[in-house]
């Protein structure tokens, strides 16, 4: 993929990944055949900003997991209530890593 391309997809895309993957995000995108970039650019990434806000007000019923693909944890914030809030409140600080993770897990089937 030409190098211009791929620089303008990490600036639109760069705050729904992981940083800390960038130059690896980078040097597989490089190497990425042009017949992918187009499905490349259709893939929807979730914005960890609003799932942020998604989580503070309906993260005690586990919508915020849903929304990420994590349904197992989103079952079972639904059935305890967030856990109790404890679950809820803990998750306003993990969720936009979760949820770049999951973006990069979408990203990686997408190069692989």
């Amino acid at each position: 993929m030409d190098a211009q391309k791929v620089d303008m997809f990490l600036m639109t895309n760069s705050s729904k990944l992981p940083a800390s993957q960038m130059p690896f995000i980078r040097d597989r995108l490089l190497a990425l055949d042009e017949s992918k970039l187009i499905y490349l650019q259709t893939c929807d990434f979730k914005d960890p900003t609003t799932i942020l806000i998604i989580s503070i007000f309906l993260g005690s019923l586990g919508i915020d997991r849903f929304l990420i693909g994590d349904w197992k944890k989103g079952i079972g914030k639904l059935l305890t209530a967030g856990g109790l809030a404890l679950w809820w409140i803990a998750d306003w600080f993990l969720i936009t890593g979760a949820t770049k993770r999951h973006n990069m897990n979408i990203l990686m089937k997408i190069v692989s």
